[in-house]
């Protein structure tokens, strides 16, 4: 199996969360992948995927046969996130930071569109803040 078709699934996910791939391709044993992605967090997940495919699991160190050079368009917050059926923001907080309490961050950074952080709607997009 090439590195190419090894890291193919990287390649997908990243296309489907809108990267915009300069490059994807074999280069002395490494796979290349560079772009340039909407936020951190798409940045993350990234990474994410490059990891598991290379069974260092998504907390593990980069894999060694990957050079990749992923660029944030946006830094100044970690993520946009549409609210859908059943999300609060003590779920939201925890799908991102892993901390349902960070829920005070969300609403603090979206207090031009939520007035109680107990009342969120379907559909609105809220800025996620860097952790």
């Amino acid at each position: 199996m090439s590195l190419k078709d090894k890291y193919q699934s990287a390649l997908d996910y990243a296309k489907e969360v809108g990267a915009e791939m300069e490059n994807f391709h074999e280069e002395d044993g490494h796979i290349v992948f560079n772009g340039t992605v909407a936020t951190p967090y798409l940045r993350n997940a990234i990474w994410d995927k490059l990891k598991s495919i290379n069974g260092t699991g998504t907390e593990g160190a980069a894999p060694a046969d990957v050079k990749a050079n992923i660029k944030v368009s946006d830094e100044s917050i970690y993520h946009k996130h549409t609210v859908v059926a059943g999300e609060t923001l003590g779920k939201i907080a925890k799908h991102y930071f892993d901390d349902a309490s960070k829920y005070v961050a969300i609403f603090e950074a979206n207090k031009d569109i939520l007035k109680n952080p107990d009342l969120i709607v379907v559909g609105q997009v809220l800025s996620i803040p860097n952790p």
